[in-house]
């Protein structure tokens, strides 16, 4: 008899994330399609917008340059780059592939809340009072590390390498698809990387992880934020720097968080 519920409850298990997944599906379709539907306007704002200096974060860069007595030397001037695609399909596969990241993205908030929903259930009620509020949290540190990532890491990228030249003979004609990835990976990456705090609060949650073992390594995770840093970014100090601080600090923001969690673990078996 035993034997039988088991086997009902993992095929009901299974079949809860079958619906959760095809739900998960349909949403990120769905957004891809209206994307797609746009995506000649969506491409000059949020794509090839980062070429040209008036784009709002070398606006910024240069107003605090001027504002800090440094004149226009953090002022951008539009890159003199003409971005090509040399296969009769490419442009097509990538808007497909640019759609469904967009779909990704924009339907994030919903994707966690099927990922909750899937987890809720096996959960105790203290539990599921403590971890509340995990989508909200989950989707603000992914919508902000999307926002640093496109903000302020993208533009460092596309500027570096659209300005590096090993030769002033050799003109850079970029294909549109590296253009493009080179902006998605470095977006990605930091949305990413800013879920650090809701990884560490659920393995905290599993007696996986503990403060302990975070300040252990915490200079072990500095060299790793460093060399993760310097995959994503420009080959410069400068711009590791500007991905590892805020990386770093959601370290130490997830040790504190460690704490908490493993303290309220404590009082229950009390």
């Amino acid at each position: 008899m035993e034997e039988k519920q088991e086997k009902g409850s993992f095929l009901g298990h299974l079949e809860e994330l079958r619906w959760r997944l095809v739900k998960a599906a349909i949403a990120v379709v769905t957004m891809a399609v209206l994307i797609f539907v746009f995506i000649e306007p969506l491409t000059n704002v949020i794509l090839m917008s980062m070429a040209h200096s008036d784009f709002v974060t070398y606006r910024v860069f240069c107003w605090f340059s001027n504002t800090i007595g440094f004149g226009d030397g953090l002022c951008m001037n539009d890159i003199d780059v003409k971005t090509i695609e040399t296969q009769m399909t490419k442009q097509f596969a990538t808007s497909i592939y640019f759609s469904l990241v967009g779909g990704i993205i924009v339907s994030f908030p919903f994707l966690a809340y099927q990922i909750w929903m899937f987890i809720k259930p096996g959960l105790k009620k203290s539990e599921v009072k403590a971890t509340s509020g995990i989508v909200g949290y989950s989707t603000l540190l992914f919508l902000i590390g999307v926002g640093f990532g496109y903000f302020v890491i993208s533009p460092l990228c596309i500027q570096f390498f659209s300005t590096y030249k090993m030769s002033s003979d050799i003109e850079l004609m970029p294909s549109f698809a590296s253009y493009y990835s080179l902006i998605v990976s470095s977006t990605l990456a930091c949305g990413l990387f800013f879920q650090l705090p809701i990884v560490v609060f659920i393995m905290s949650k599993l007696g996986v992880m503990t403060p302990k073992v975070l300040k252990k390594y915490r200079k072990h995770a500095l060299v790793g934020i460093l060399i993760l840093s310097a995959i994503i970014t420009p080959p410069d100090f400068i711009s590791q720097v500007v991905v590892a601080i805020p990386v770093f600090i959601l370290y130490e923001i997830s040790i504190g968080i460690s704490s908490r969690v493993v303290k309220n673990l404590k009082k229950n078996e009390i």
